[in-house]
C-alpha cells in the first residue's frame, strides 16, 4: 500500500512526464516547419494505435469461448457504428468500453 506522499510524488511524476511529451515537439521545432517524417507518423500513428489496441483487446477470444469473444465482438461493432455515426473519438471509446462493461457484467456472464 503506498503512503499519501508517495502517492502525490506518484501523481506529480505523472503530471510532469505527460506535460513534458506534450511540451517537446514545440521546444524541439519552435516556428519551424515540421519535417515531412514527424507529420506522417502523426498521421499514421493513431490508425496503426487504435489496430493494435484492438488485437490486443481480442486476444483472449482465440479460444472462441462465446462468453469472452461476443461481448468483445459486439463492443467493437458498437465502436465503429458510433465513430462513423458521429466522427467522435470520445464518444466511440466511452460506447465501446460502456457496452462492453455492460455486456460482461450482465448479459454474457
Amino acid at each position: 500500500m503506498l503512503t499519501t506522499s508517495q502517492m502525490i510524488i506518484t501523481v506529480l511524476v505523472a503530471g510532469v512526464t505527460t506535460f513534458a511529451t506534450r511540451l517537446i515537439p514545440f521546444a524541439a521545432f519552435g516556428n519551424r516547419e515540421v519535417p515531412k517524417i514527424i507529420r506522417y507518423l502523426g498521421d499514421i500513428m493513431p490508425s496503426a494505435i487504435i489496430g493494435i489496441l484492438i488485437i490486443y483487446c481480442i486476444k483472449d477470444g482465440y479460444s472462441f469461448d462465446f462468453n469472452i469473444l461476443m461481448p468483445q465482438l459486439i463492443a467493437i461493432a458498437l465502436t465503429v457504428l458510433a465513430h462513423l455515426w458521429k466522427r467522435n473519438t470520445l464518444l466511440s471509446i466511452s460506447v465501446g468500453t460502456i457496452s462492453y462493461m455492460l455486456l460482461i457484467h450482465y448479459v454474457f456472464i
